[in-house]
């Protein structure tokens, strides 16, 4: 058997943080397990779907390094669910229903008030055809409940149904279908939920693993009975805690917060997003990790605790930086020449700079403090000058290496007798304009002595 997971968001919106959660969750389980990735667009509500959100999805998960063996799109299969839905039609298992929502709220409060669990109270299953006949003669359409197999002859009587299965993050888990109504499958207009065509796919796509937010665990109770229903062992399923902002506020496709179209957009490197989406919530250190391999390595569903996994944006920039200062200029070479970055000085200033960068676009800062046109414009104290003055004119002869900065340094400490923050800090500002930055060792090099020369105040 080939593991075989999906990842099926509505595309109703760019996904965010969260999503890409579930979907490296998926992913990363997939690879470690030889399996599949299926990407499922799950887009039976037409009016809020739209190609736009598809497109975008997949180019934020190529982006991301989630490569899906298969897309499908719900849309596409509507006849499929309706072969679905005459299957548990006749088996009796798909009942019609035709009270409005006020009426349903209303029935609601009274099991409330009488201590009754707030559930459906299965009162459709006493129409007979005439009862039925009338209804739909007042304009009413039905909508279809899936009857739970929660009772043993009388469904008005229900008795604990517990459905258990070990759950790949979670561990052991229970669901007492007693305590559930029966879920919806098709709305009165005749479109259909959530539940009846996710199972029908899980089914015919070979779907093996089902991972997916802590928020479903109780749908997975009823999604287990509907795959018996229809002649089928459910696939192993696994709940993750949900990622969440630091004032514990969940995250929505809808408010466009932290998608990953806007992370990209503000230069965070996607194995950051990767590195806080999986780590967060779990056991093991949120640190940068460079690739997906090595996120694959570090990867246990089991790790992740049963609490909301909330973290602060701030902590991407953190990751992010962290990831630039080791990355190779392989890695970046094509990138950086986006922000003027190109040359025989490539190199050398990448790996002089990469320490410093919060962002990638941040290089193109520093790429104009080395260029031949940059000249600070920075005041100075008479004191200042006068050792600037001094100090320009004991710059050593080339060729210049790493060891310039150390050697012409000393020889102006030897002659001016400043030191420490007095000789540095200076120097730095004459050169750069600015009071912090990369080591001047590796910038005087890219400089040049006739550069250095020409930014003498």
């Amino acid at each position: 058997m080939t593991v075989t997971v999906r990842f099926a968001p509505s595309p109703t919106g760019n996904i965010h943080i969260g999503n890409a959660r579930t979907a490296l969750f998926n992913w990363l389980f997939a690879r470690k397990n030889g399996g599949r990735f299926v990407q499922r667009f799950d887009d039976t509500d037409q009016a809020r779907s739209k190609q736009e959100f598809a497109d975008q999805i997949l180019y934020d998960l190529h982006w991301l390094g989630i490569f899906p063996d298969k897309v499908d799109h719900q849309s596409r299969r509507f006849e499929r669910y309706q072969a679905a839905v005459e299957r548990l039609k006749a088996a009796g298992l798909l009942y019609p229903c035709y009270e409005t929502p006020d009426e349903l709220e209303l029935k609601r409060k009274i099991r409330l008030s009488r201590k009754l669990p707030p559930i459906y109270g299965r009162e459709a299953l006493a129409l007979g055809d005439e009862d039925r006949a009338a209804l739909e003669a007042e304009g009413r359409k039905p909508h279809w409940r899936f009857l739970l197999p929660n009772y043993q002859r009388d469904p008005s009587e229900t008795q604990r149904t517990d459905i258990s299965w070990n759950d790949i993050v979670r561990g052991e888990e229970t669901v007492d279908l007693a305590s559930l109504s029966d879920p919806v499958l098709i709305r009165a207009d005749g479109t259909y939920l959530y539940t009846l065509p996710s199972v029908v796919d899980d089914i015919e796509m070979g779907i093996t693993h089902v991972i997916r937010g802590d928020d479903h665990v109780t749908n997975t109770g009823v999604q287990i009975a509907l795959f018996k229903a229809l002649g089928a062992d459910a696939p192993a399923f696994g709940h993750h805690n949900l990622l969440t902002a630091a004032s514990g506020e969940g995250l929505s496709k809808r408010s466009g917060a932290l998608s990953i179209a806007s992370l990209r957009e503000d230069g965070i490197e996607p194995m950051a997003i990767a590195s806080l989406a999986v780590l967060t919530g779990t056991s093991e250190n949120i640190e940068p990790v460079p690739s997906m391999g090595d996120l694959a390595e570090k990867f246990d569903p089991a790790a992740a605790s049963r609490s909301a996994a909330k973290f602060d944006p701030a902590d991407l920039v953190h990751l992010n930086r962290a990831l630039l200062q080791t990355m190779p200029f392989t890695a970046v070479r094509d990138r950086l020449v986006a922000f003027g970055v190109g040359g025989e000085r490539a190199e050398a200033f990448w790996l002089a700079v990469r320490g410093n960068l919060d962002r990638l676009s941040d290089a193109a800062r520093w790429w104009e403090v080395v260029s031949k046109d940059y000249r600070p414009d920075v005041p100075f104290a008479e004191a200042d000058a006068a050792f600037l003055a001094d100090a320009f004119a004991l710059l050593p002869d080339e060729p210049w290496n790493g060891e310039t900065w150390k050697a012409w340094t000393s020889a102006v400490k030897d002659k001016t007798g400043r030191k420490g923050k007095a000789l540095f800090r200076p120097l730095r500002l004459a050169l750069t304009g600015l009071e912090s930055g990369p080591e001047l060792s590796d910038l005087l090099p890219l400089l040049g002595r006739e550069e250095t020369l020409a930014r003498r105040p």
